[in-house]
């Protein structure tokens, strides 16, 4: 386990320029497992994830080639078993994404439990829903899950449970690979679902809707391999734009599109924030931020749940009181009850609402890296806190985050790993 250690209280400045957009490497890494022509993989994030995911094509027979550290080459030639590596498939949630890719190569999948964050906690019910209206048949098991489909996977028409991002890619790869054309309402539409559209249909599949709640998609008997350069995270672009408002910090962020950051600039503006977006770029300068009633999160285009945590560091620093909602994730603000020990005002009102009253003066204390996105909201907290914080795993957050401790040391963060 590796410590961060921050010695806070003074402000960033500099220029971040964000990698291809993890939520998007995840299944498109999955979406070249259902053609046995080669693929390519452009400014891939060389993150954990990716990492665990990438380790875990291999070992099912698929042929890795690193052309450079942010480019890849997959051919899966021959998927040689159907039981992807337990060990690996706790590690990442995104491990799910494989169960339609096996179902359509090897037409059976065994999928130990997977991990990521608060795995106890978040089911892929709607997962197993998508694939059994598609003609996949769940198997009893006490542990995993095991599916098979010796008949294929046949279209169909279906609504989704909920409008889940990896339950709707599940869905697509899939339809993709399956019998006849598919239908699939109450769909995800966040860009990374968009992105895995444009790939498939990249290696021949017609699909209809991407965006919106409906999708349609026009499967074809043999998928061709297709090359893609992956578009610009703006989660991370997001992430660091809070955390430069947290930190008093002057920032340039470029590499995300500005369609994808206008849900979150539109919040950072409404707080008093002085951002500038434009195509190119996202500009955060030192500002006074002031609370908003109330912050909600909700399905794209509204503020995206992975940055409540963030935001609600940024509300410790904001006059005033505010109401942050997170309907869609039990567990995730829980991991921000440490800031009360950093002098942070925050009555947490359930598992999916807290209340922050500010601004407060931060102080520095060990913190814990609960999961990927609270990890990175804490190191924000650090950067602003008078004196010194840990936090520690490291690992936790370099899931989502590349090359996390070199940027902050290019932005001028006092910081030490241990």
């Amino acid at each position: 386990m590796t410590t961060l250690r921050i010695e806070g209280g003074r402000p960033i400045a500099g220029r971040v320029t964000v990698g291809g957009n993890k939520n998007a490497a995840l299944p498109l890494i999955a979406a070249c497992l259902l053609t046995s022509d080669r693929c390519e993989l452009d400014n891939l994030p060389r993150i954990r994830d990716v990492d665990v995911l990438l380790r875990l094509a291999g070992q099912l027979g698929v042929e890795v080639a690193e052309v450079d550290p942010h480019r890849v080459r997959l051919r899966a030639q021959e998927i040689t078993t159907d039981e992807p590596d337990r060990d690996l498939v706790g590690k990442l949630r995104g491990s799910v994404l494989l169960m339609a890719p096996l179902l359509a190569r090897r037409r059976r999948v065994v999928l130990a439990p997977p991990g990521g964050d608060f795995p106890t906690r978040r089911t892929i019910s709607t997962h197993l829903l998508a694939l059994e209206a598609l003609g996949a048949r769940l198997l009893e098991t006490r542990e995993g899950h095991v599916l098979e489909a010796p008949d294929g996977l046949r279209g169909a028409s279906f609504y989704l449970d909920e409008a889940s991002v990896t339950g709707t890619e599940t869905a697509l790869l899939a339809a993709a690979s399956a019998r006849g054309p598919t239908e699939i309402r109450h769909a995800a539409g966040e860009p990374h679902v968009v992105e895995l559209c444009t790939f498939l249909s990249a290696m021949g599949v017609g699909i209809e809707g991407a965006g919106t709640s409906t999708l349609r998609i026009e499967p074809r008997a043999r998928l061709r391999g297709a090359s893609h350069r992956l578009w610009g995270d703006y989660i991370e672009a997001g992430s660091w734009a809070v955390v430069g408002a947290i930190a008093q910090g002057e920032l340039e962020i470029v590499g995300a599109r500005r369609l994808d950051l206008e849900p979150v600039v539109s919040v950072m503006q409404r707080m008093q924030v002085r951002c500038d977006l434009d195509d190119a770029r996202l500009l955060v300068h030192a500002s006074e931020p002031v609370a908003l009633r109330r912050i909600t999160t909700g399905l794209w285009p509204a503020f995206p749940s992975d940055l409540v945590s963030l935001v609600t560091v940024l509300a410790t620093q904001a006059r005033g009181r505010t109401l942050i909602h997170d309907w869609m994730y039990e567990l995730r603000l829980f991991a921000l009850e440490q800031l009360s020990g950093m002098n942070g005002d925050l009555f947490l009102c359930d598992s999916h609402r807290i209340i922050v009253t500010g601004p407060r003066r931060l102080r520095g204390r060990a913190l814990d890296s609960k999961d990927l996105r609270s990890g990175m909201a804490l190191v924000a907290a650090a950067l602003a806190a008078e004196g010194e914080s840990t936090v520690a795993p490291l690992e936790t957050i370099e899931r989502g985050y590349a090359e996390l401790v070199p940027r902050l040391r290019a932005l001028g963060a006092q910081v030490a790993v241990e």
